[in-house]
């Protein structure tokens, strides 16, 4: 298995991303298009992202110095507790409340009370447990 979030990780994350309908599709359906940083609490940059372009992963790799929409940190002990139990929106919202889950950009909040994203940024923690 790749490091999380390494290079191959973005790659395998953006097959599987695509592979999901709750994902890619319910996305397409709004047009949805973001540079999506994933990393760790603590660290100055993220270590991958993912390019979103109409709701499909038309990459992943590692960060670049790209410009963000989103960029998303947590612990790496949390991401692989919420790899091998994805969270729900309860789960979602304390770890946001209780700092657990940090949004270095992205407006969390706006976010989550719009159901054609939210669904689909849990469901996103269900398909990282494929990679």
């Amino acid at each position: 298995m790749a490091e999380l979030f390494s290079e191959a990780w973005m790659k395998d994350f953006a097959t599987h991303w695509n592979a999901e309908p709750e994902l890619a599709d319910a996305l397409s359906q709004i047009g949805f298009n973001s540079v999506i940083g994933y990393g760790f609490d603590g660290d100055d940059t993220p270590k991958g992202v993912l390019i979103v372009e109409n709701g499909k992963a038309v990459g992943g790799e590692a960060y670049n110095g790209q410009t963000m929409n989103w960029d998303i940190r947590a612990s790496e002990e949390q991401w692989n507790k919420w790899i091998a139990k994805p969270p729900g929106m309860m789960g979602l919202g304390m770890a946001f409340t209780s700092r657990k889950m940090k949004f270095m950009v992205g407006d969390y909040s706006s976010m989550i009370k719009d159901p054609r994203m939210a669904g689909p940024f849990i469901k996103s923690f269900s398909v990282m447990g494929r990679v």
